[in-house]
């Protein structure tokens, strides 16, 4: 059965009652629950996006990351979730019965969360948290601009992850440096994130997740997204390994109003592109007129509810 997208799928607050770093998501990405750890309160990123969702107009209530405070929240909301108390709350009580599962933790928020100086630590920490829980399936994702998975305390980190249910969700968005830094907006360089992406696919597969959009009503050229699935498979042809590539467009008002979403049909597009240039699995996330299953499967219509940054 499929229904209109509910306006539940676009609430996405980073605040959830009074806390300030963990926030329930109902993620369709994760078809279910997704538990966000926000690691940058100050709304501080390495990456000025220009399809970026988050509102970093209004002021930041909190600077800095409180460990103490951090696992004190997810303790408490992971038993809001696996008790099934957080559905009968005002905000999640129209979450359809297949999505009332968690699903993961997720490293996300108002930033790249790999910029906090001790996130080695306080993965650590979290994943001692899931374990006191009894929750082994649930997975730990780091949602990630792949800018800094070269440093050692984000490597040491990487490490517990996989130990842990890990899963890196990495971003890649374009096939040269020209769009890239259009899109991205950063001093880091496009060959830095390749090669950290690449680095760490090595090691575990990992999945890539990608938002492609229409920039002042042009959408990404054939000859830019030929050179994203060159990168793809430049990946792969180092020994790489991508489990999937998520493939999807704006679904929330984004930093400049020149950026749109595709068309389903532009998604289904570059989906298709990538499954046959690079033999890769690729999924369609839409943007915010789609419809959802609510039968317990996985619908071809699914919107882009977590971003990187």
């Amino acid at each position: 059965m499929s229904t209109p997208t509910s306006p539940l799928f676009a609430q996405h607050q980073r605040l959830y009652e009074h806390n300030r770093f963990v926030y329930p998501v109902v993620s369709r990405r994760s078809r279910g629950v997704s538990i966000g750890v926000n690691l940058n309160p100050d709304k501080v990123c390495n990456f000025d996006c220009i399809y970026c969702q988050v509102d970093r107009v209004q002021a930041s209530e909190t600077r800095f990351v409180e460990l103490d405070a951090v696992l004190a929240e997810l303790d408490h909301m992971l038993r809001l979730v696996t008790s099934g108390e957080l559905f009968r709350t005002p905000q999640f009580a129209a979450t359809p019965e297949p999505l009332r599962r968690l699903n993961d933790i997720a490293f996300s928020g108002d930033g790249e969360p790999t910029t906090y100086r001790n996130f080695d630590e306080i993965v650590a920490r979290v994943a001692e948290v899931k374990r006191r829980h009894g929750l082994a399936d649930v997975k730990l994702v780091l949602i990630t601009n792949a800018s800094m998975l070269h440093r050692p305390q984000v490597v040491r980190g990487l490490a517990t992850l996989d130990a842990n249910n890990g899963e890196i969700w990495a971003k890649l968005e374009a096939g040269t440096d020209a769009y890239y830094q259009l899109v991205e907006r950063t001093s880091i360089p496009f060959r830095q994130v390749l090669e950290n992406i690449a680095a760490a696919a090595r090691v575990r597969p990992i999945v890539i997740q990608s938002l492609f959009m229409r920039i002042a009503g042009e959408p990404p050229s054939p000859a830019e997204l030929s050179a994203f699935a060159d990168r793809l498979n430049e990946i792969v042809a180092s020994a790489g390994q991508i489990r999937l590539v998520q493939v999807y467009t704006v679904a929330r008002k984004p930093a400049e109003a020149s950026v749109t979403p595709l068309t389903d049909a532009e998604v289904d597009a570059i989906v298709e592109l990538v499954r046959h240039s690079t033999r890769l699995p690729a999924e369609p996330f839409y943007g915010s007129s789609e419809t959802i299953s609510f039968d317990g499967t996985a619908s071809d219509a699914q919107s882009s509810d977590r971003t990187a940054t």
